[in-house]
């Protein structure tokens, strides 16, 4: 599995932040307090990153991941009822513009804390998204 140490490190300092602050928070609280408890680890955390974004040779504006762990993932850190394809779709993007090979969506929402991990599409990938022509 793809970054598993990082990843799990990622998680376990997420988990403890859950821990601390409860659910029911702002998305940007969540991410503040995981960037401080990432650093505690000793982990290098780039908050808030700027990507430029070319259409044709053009910059037609910027992509801003929340959080990069390391140089390796980002972390998307979410307060929402469940993760959806529009969540997933936006990491793919990302790691596409970024050039980086996973992220990590984390949702805080309830005293449970829930993850998905999400994988750069390799570029031999059959497209899997469904054919809306039909």
């Amino acid at each position: 599995m793809i970054h598993e140490d990082l990843s799990g490190k990622i998680i376990s300092a997420a988990m403890q932040v859950l821990n601390e602050l409860k659910p029911g928070l702002d998305e940007k609280l969540y991410e503040r307090a995981i960037a401080i408890e990432l650093k505690r680890r000793g982990l290098i955390v780039s908050v808030q990153r700027s990507f430029p974004v070319y259409y044709g040779g053009e910059l037609i504006g910027n992509l801003v991941p929340d959080l990069i762990v390391n140089d390796a993932v980002i972390v998307d850190p979410k307060v929402v009822a469940c993760f959806t394809e529009t969540h997933v779709a936006q990491m793919i993007g990302y790691l596409n513009i970024t050039s980086l090979d996973l992220a990590l969506l984390i949702n805080f929402k309830n005293a449970r804390l829930e993850w998905k991990r999400v994988l750069r599409p390799s570029e031999k990938a059959e497209c899997t998204y469904p054919d809306l022509h039909v």
